[in-house]
């Protein structure tokens, strides 16, 4: 094979585009469009979807460097593992209730494949880590910046001693140089993920702060932190699940309250009070 597959197959796809005869170029923008479609059918069908002749699906192939169909098909394949929402499938607008049910579906096995691999004491591990740190830090990029904030703000409940990062204007440097042995560290790295994670990764582990690492399926085990809960994203549509990813926050919240006792019930009750004084329901 003569195409490099250090870039992505989308990537080189659109590279190679002005260079195509006017059919191949037809093909390359709706396999552009739809990558899901090569990785999931064989050429003839992929030829009758978008239009053109089982020939010019195998001049594409080669004019992209590949020996064969399936060579293409398998690094397709291998892209779809990683990351580009453009690789999930499109759900039909006339089968409403076969999408709900097939969202619903997908949500319940991430749950299962996600809890499966995470047990019970880790989970504990990770609480008592958060009550007992100096400060936690929960560091999250992309898509896991909101879940990051969000799960600061349901830790506050019994923590005050926790913070997002990084904030508006601010940069990492500006944090992490705060970062001590005593803290603990949650880092959220979902697909697809900045470069600066892994260095980030080596920077705290040298620090030896607890570290929890939240990702997708996608990454594999990483021995670096010292917990690496990978949450199962796959969807029926174009956006990643993040249900697990989410429900995992929900149990890290629920069992520091319950392992702290006392002191997460006087904390809820200050907040409750506090809330009641300006009228906030």
């Amino acid at each position: 094979m003569t195409q490099k597959q250090d870039s992505s197959f989308l990537s080189h796809v659109r590279a190679t585009l002005p260079k195509m005869h006017p059919a191949e170029r037809r093909l390359g923008e709706f396999v552009c469009d739809f990558p899901g479609e090569l990785a999931s059918y064989d050429a003839q069908e992929l030829a009758k979807l978008a239009n053109v002749s089982k020939a010019t699906v195998s001049r594409f192939v080669r004019r992209l460097g590949y020996e064969n169909y399936d060579e293409a098909r398998k690094h397709a394949r291998e892209e779809q593992q990683t990351g580009s929402r453009l690789f999930l499938n499109m759900p039909k607008m006339d089968d409403v209730e076969g999408s709900l049910a097939a969202n619903i579906v997908q949500g319940k096995a991430n749950l299962d494949r996600t809890f499966a691999a995470i047990n019970q004491s880790e989970i504990d591990a990770v609480a008592s880590c958060i009550l007992a740190a100096r400060k936690t830090w929960v560091i999250g990029f992309r898509a896991g910046h909101p879940i990051a904030d969000y799960l600061r703000w349901q830790l506050l409940q019994v923590t005050e001693n926790i913070v997002s990062v990084p904030g508006a204007g601010e940069t990492l440097g500006e944090s992490t140089a705060s970062i001590q042995k005593d803290d603990c560290v949650i880092m959220i790295g979902l697909r697809r993920r900045v470069a600066v994670i892994d260095t980030l990764l080596t920077q705290l582990t040298g620090k030896k702060a607890k570290l929890l690492y939240i990702t997708d399926e996608g990454v594999a085990a990483d021995s670096r932190p010292s917990w690496h809960f990978r949450c199962y994203t796959a969807a029926s549509g174009p956006l990643f699940n993040h249900v697990s990813v989410m429900a995992l926050c929900h149990m890290i919240v629920l069992r520091a309250i319950e392992i702290s006792g006392g002191r997460a019930r006087a904390r809820l009750r200050s907040i409750e009070l506090a809330n009641d004084q300006m009228d906030e329901l």
